[in-house]
């Protein structure tokens, strides 16, 4: 029987969805899936992190409305047929990011069509809006649409919006000894998560190879993490 075949297409602005990946492609490769990667790399390479107040500002309100973000072309291997296609990407001010909109802008039809997709989310929390506008997306593309994989950074409210705004505009604010420190230890998805990623992945191949039925790759929304142990 010939491997199962996943193409792995995402854009990673901090490396957050980038190390969900890396133990979600773990997991398949481990159940003898051949994984290619594919990395959505904008023409004008966008700066993490942002590194002014000023500029982190500029920035949300552009992504809230969805401006796009010009990539390089993708490979000609992209434009095969997949067992499936894993589409990875962070939540931007409630949307898909820009490199993720201009993909769709110029490629989407030729890449989805008659694919089986499955949205990968890596956000603060607020992916709902993103999940709805990708999944639109996709059903327009002619792509079958999977239950998505949603990782929330695992730390609590409002701690977590602070704290990812302080570092896109350059701060540090894990850093030191202070309160804050321990109100928000540390930047970014947990060990934990990446734990689960390569559980699913496990999970994700056996389905693939017709070793389960649907229903049994049924994950919970959003993944659930463990804010103990974030990752450095």
């Amino acid at each position: 029987m010939p491997a199962k075949r996943v193409l792995i297409l995402y854009y990673s602005f901090s490396s957050q969805t980038r190390n969900l990946l890396n133990g979600l492609s773990h997991g398949l490769e481990e159940q003898w899936v051949d994984v290619v990667w594919e990395q959505l790399r904008p023409v004008e390479p966008l700066r993490f992190p942002i590194g002014t107040v000023w500029g982190t500002l500029v920035m949300m309100c552009l992504t809230f409305f969805r401006k796009r973000f010009a990539v390089q072309p993708l490979s000609e291997s992209c434009f095969s047929d997949w067992d499936l296609i894993i589409l990875a990407g962070p939540t931007w001010s409630y949307n898909p990011s820009g490199p993720i909109m201009a993909m769709f802008d110029r490629d989407g039809q030729d890449l989805f069509q008659r694919q089986f997709v499955l949205p990968l989310i890596s956000c603060r929390g607020y992916w709902r809006v993103h999940l709805f506008g990708l999944r639109r997306l996709l059903r327009r593309c002619g792509a079958r649409v999977a239950t998505p994989l949603i990782f929330s950074h695992p730390t609590p409210e409002p701690w977590r919006t602070i704290g990812v705004f302080l570092r896109l505009a350059g701060k540090v604010p894990q850093a030191g000894s202070g309160r804050f420190r321990r109100l928000y230890p540390r930047y970014g998805h947990s060990r934990e998560q990446v734990f689960h990623a390569r559980e699913i992945g496990g999970k994700l191949a056996a389905y693939l190879h017709g070793e389960t039925e649907s229903q049994e790759f049924d994950i919970p929304i959003p993944v659930p993490c463990d804010c103990s142990d974030p990752l450095r």
